[in-house]
């Protein structure tokens, strides 16, 4: 008869997650994992595999849970900027709160860590990308046809431009202790949009 899970392991994956996050992939050894995550070394081989898809697991999940946010937000109807402008200055607030700077943003944390040398870890992270480029995107192209960007801006440049300093703000909010450094890039490149 199969022995019946003592632990949940939706929690236990979200338990991954946070520490995964706030240490990273090599700094987190599957001792860590067992102490953090109280429970046995054969558990988590059971139920998630090995570190390396325990780790891709979690950022699954860190995914599914913070990259629909852009979408529902750039998607609301009415004028699209106000939308942007606040998707923007939300990134740099959040790069810059005391509870997020601590850890950074995940996504950008296996960027920097694995994807060089990681492809299943670089697959994910370009998806997490795409998932945040895409709805700037079809924003950008809404603004313009509504008269709110200019005819001569490239939306698809200005979307790759806005990803690229959204992912700058996760790495510099997360190393600087000036918060007005993060707050003054953002402003100019929105700037940009007018």
């Amino acid at each position: 008869m199969a022995r019946t899970k003592e632990f949940d392991p939706d929690a236990v994956l979200q338990s991954a997650l946070e520490l995964f996050w706030r240490r990273g992939y090599e700094a987190t050894s599957m001792a860590d994992l067992v102490e953090h995550l109280e429970i046995g070394r054969a558990s988590i081989y059971a139920t998630f595999g090995s570190k390396h898809e325990l780790y891709l697991k979690a950022l699954d999940r860190y995914v599914e849970m913070r990259d629909p946010l852009v979408l529902e937000e750039l998607s609301q109807p009415g004028p699209a900027m106000p939308a942007i402008r606040s998707v923007v200055r939300r990134f740099a607030a959040e790069a810059t709160s005391p509870e997020v700077r601590q850890a950074g943003c995940f996504i950008t944390n296996t960027a920097a860590e694995l994807a060089p040398h990681d492809p299943a870890a670089a697959r994910r992270v370009e998806i997490s990308w795409d998932h945040v480029e895409t709805p700037l995107y079809s924003a950008l192209v809404r603004a313009q046809a509504q008269g709110e960007l200019p005819e001569d801006r490239d939306p698809r440049a200005l979307a790759r431009m806005l990803l690229v300093l959204l992912q700058g703000v996760r790495i510099v909010g997360k190393a600087s202790h000036d918060p007005e450094r993060v707050r003054n890039a953002a402003e100019q490149a929105l700037a940009l949009l007018d």
